[in-house]
């Protein structure tokens, strides 16, 4: 099992976690981004930079994620393909996208999208916040301690 993280928009906050985790447990954490990252110095934490452009990153994530592996992600779609292809989907709120809802949520996205798209201003997520910084790393521990080696 392994960690990755669609990380072109993942809060520094919560890579932070994920970095002192993944050393904690000795996990291999890899990072997935269109631009050059921030790694710590490691032999567990590593970075991929795949090209600029729609969707690059995730679709380098749905292409070498295996069963069992944990994605970090606040992208529905890729969610969706990681739990296609049996694996975890962990947003950087602390939820977790499962099989009975992620349907729900892609449904729900492309409504917001098709809002967006007529010129209704629907705003964005709130900020990220102690309290969902706290869910994730309480989510996070729940799963290694479940699932990780």
């Amino acid at each position: 099992m392994q960690i990755w993280v669609d990380a072109d928009a993942c809060p520094k906050v919560i890579k932070e976690i994920l970095f002192r985790a993944a050393e904690r447990r000795q996990i291999q954490l890899t990072l997935v981004a269109n631009k050059l990252l921030y790694c710590p110095p490691s032999r567990v934490i590593r970075a991929i930079q795949v090209p600029v452009g729609f969707d690059v990153a995730d679709n380098k994530i749905a292409q070498l994620v295996e069963p069992g592996d944990l994605v970090i992600t606040a992208d529905i779609p890729l969610a969706a393909d990681v739990i296609a292809r049996d694996g975890h989907a962990l947003n950087p709120r602390g939820e977790f996208y499962t099989k009975d809802t992620i349907q729900e949520r892609l449904t729900m996205r492309n409504f917001m999208n098709g809002l967006r798209g007529s010129g209704v201003e629907t705003g964005g997520p709130p900020t990220l916040n102690q309290s969902d910084r706290q869910a994730f790393a309480n989510q996070l521990d729940k799963f290694l301690a479940k699932y990780g080696s």
